[in-house]
């Protein structure tokens, strides 16, 4: 049985139907209840990363755990007792989705620090191990759902630099492989898309499939820093801005890990676009 963290997000929404698909019996973990849908077969459990009490009963019985790391929280968790929890109810393997950023931002502790915290604790936990370290996910334009509704319009810094973006349902996959297969004990995969992707391009890209075209509005470093201050804590800001303004060569490198796990070239912003374009209408 495989325990799901994080089972409502980008990567746990696909993650579940990969793994119910390769005959696996999954409990999904989050921490709310509302709007939730899962594939047939696979047990809910309402839980907090940041209680282990309401971990154990999801942990009990397992073989394996997708470890999510990321978000507001993962500050405030314990990831030696979390994953110690996870051993003392049988579970052997663990796969983390951490961040690029541990490599790629070391000292920054808004992007590496925290996954760092989390890498150690999984490398010395006594199960087999496999740490995933995505870049930028294509899904983080869903941020400009609103915008493109309502004024066919994208407004974001940085318009002309780009990132190999990945979609969130080739993570999933690698994770599903991860997870269920041999050969990926002790192993670390960066993940990204095939190619370097702009924000002008990406604003394109949902134009294209939408059948409309898009505008694209350049918003100066300030005015992108005022707006993310909005909803995330000013180091993360200035260390994001960073990221998308002048990434370095690691960060625009594009991995070979994907095509590795999958035996196919990792899916392009364009194809996520198409997939996901309802979500702009």
């Amino acid at each position: 049985m495989i325990v799901v963290t994080g089972a409502t997000g980008n990567i746990g929404h696909s993650l579940l139907p990969s793994l119910t698909a390769a005959g696996q019996r999954v409990i999904a973990v989050s921490r709310g209840t509302q709007n939730i849908t899962l594939p047939d077969g696979v047990r809910h459990q309402r839980a907090d990363l940041t209680d282990l009490d309401t971990l154990r009963p999801a942990f009990t019985g397992a073989d394996a755990l997708f470890l999510h790391n990321t978000g507001v929280s993962a500050h405030l968790m314990d990831p030696p007792a979390l994953l110690e929890l996870a051993k003392a109810g049988g579970i052997g393997r663990v796969v983390l989705l951490s961040s690029q950023g541990v490599r790629t931002r070391p000292h920054s502790d808004s992007h590496g620090g925290v996954g760092r915290a989390f890498e150690d604790a999984v490398r010395q936990s006594g199960m087999e191990w496999t740490i995933l370290r995505p870049g930028a996910f294509a899904s983080n334009t869903y941020a400009w759902v609103e915008s493109v509704r309502t004024q066919r319009a994208v407004a974001a810094p940085f318009g002309d630099v780009g990132l190999p973006v990945i979609d969130p349902a080739d993570i999933a996959e690698v994770s599903a492989a991860a997870l269920t297969e041999d050969g990926h004990s002790g192993q670390i995969y960066e993940l990204t898309g095939p190619a370097l992707s702009t924000p002008r391009q990406q604003a394109a890209a949902i134009g294209d499939a939408l059948g409309e075209p898009i505008r694209f509005i350049e918003h100066n470093r300030a005015e992108a820093r005022a707006q993310m201050l909005q909803f995330m804590p000013e180091p993360v800001a200035e260390t994001t801005l960073d990221i998308l303004g002048t990434p370095n060569a690691d960060e625009q490198r594009i991995s070979p890990d994907v095509e590795k796990i999958l035996g196919r070239a990792p899916r392009t912003f364009a194809a996520w676009a198409q997939r996901n374009v309802v979500a702009f209408r």
